[in-house]
């Protein structure tokens, strides 16, 4: 019998069942919430219990450059467990649609929803940031944390997810810029019709990872023990892979608003006082949340 080669199945494909394999690996054990409280101390919010790098510090300025009403539409892009988005969707009072492209971590944030809020205003999809699969203008607000570098094309990325946004709302992600090349939001923000509200610098997030990812190397056989050879493995190659890249790092929280009206040109960004060794980076410089 004529056997068929193998099929290389598609990166998105992949990148679903790499995140699958980590969040049922997760689900299992509490060493990977204990690391990240380790690593960020007071500033870690338990409830929230993200795979990333969202802080109360972030939560609370998240919270601020939104600017929701309540009842109005907030998504949340890269979701995973739904954690972010369902503790802004309880501050804000807001309607909250979460995707990701994993559909464990889309069932694991269906499932803890109620514990934020009530049936009926959060709803989660698999989705990916280039086909989220909204209606344009749909949505009033969108938080995209540690997520962003998922995309395959980042400039694709952002027009899809200005898509969705109504006119006066803002998107608000985390981006982080390697030394030596110059950030490219601008561009990006104007080609979705969108500009550049605000740009928050992060300056405590390196020195997080960098102990996090220590941790991580630090507790390299009962994250064996606890989560598996290969969850273990893709965690400690991150580790090392990143250490050396954090020295430099630039990390920042951009705002993008979709304008009432079609601006004739873009808005100067309300940028602060940001590092001289600023730059933006190639997709490894964002840290994909594991």
């Amino acid at each position: 019998m004529t056997r068929l080669p193998a099929i290389t199945p598609a990166p998105a494909v992949r990148l679903a069942a790499q995140f699958d394999a980590f969040h049922t690996a997760r689900a299992r054990s509490t060493l990977v919430a204990r690391l990240y409280a380790t690593a960020m101390g007071d500033d870690y919010p338990h409830e929230v219990a993200a795979s990333s790098s969202c802080d109360w510090p972030l939560l609370g300025l998240l919270a601020a450059r939104l600017r929701l009403r309540p009842g109005q539409v907030l998504a949340d892009a890269g979701c995973g467990t739904g954690g972010v988005g369902l503790w802004l969707a309880r501050a804000l009072a807001a309607r909250l649609e979460g995707f990701d492209v994993s559909p464990v971590a889309v069932a694991q944030a269906t499932a803890r929803s109620g514990r934020f809020v009530p049936a009926g205003r959060a709803a989660f999809r698999v989705a990916s940031l280039d086909d989220i699969g909204l209606p344009d203008r749909s949505v009033h607000g969108a938080v995209c944390v540690d997520a962003f570098a998922l995309a395959a094309d980042r400039a694709a990325a952002v027009r899809e997810l200005g898509r969705i946004l109504a006119p006066g709302a803002r998107l608000v992600l985390t981006r982080a810029l390697r030394r030596g090349a110059a950030p490219v939001w601008e561009e990006q923000a104007r080609a979705a019709g969108l500009v550049v509200e605000h740009v928050d610098e992060r300056p405590a997030e390196p020195a997080m990872w960098a102990r996090l990812y220590r941790l991580w190397i630090d507790h390299a056989d009962e994250l064996r023990r606890e989560l598996g050879d290969d969850q273990a493995q893709n965690m400690l190659h991150e580790a090392h892979r990143m250490l050396p890249a954090l020295p430099g790092r630039r990390a920042v929280l951009l705002t993008l608003r979709r304008p009432l009206t079609e601006p004739e040109a873009p808005e100067a960004a309300d940028t602060m006082t940001r590092p001289a060794s600023a730059g933006d980076g190639p997709a490894t410089s964002e840290r994909t949340p594991q």
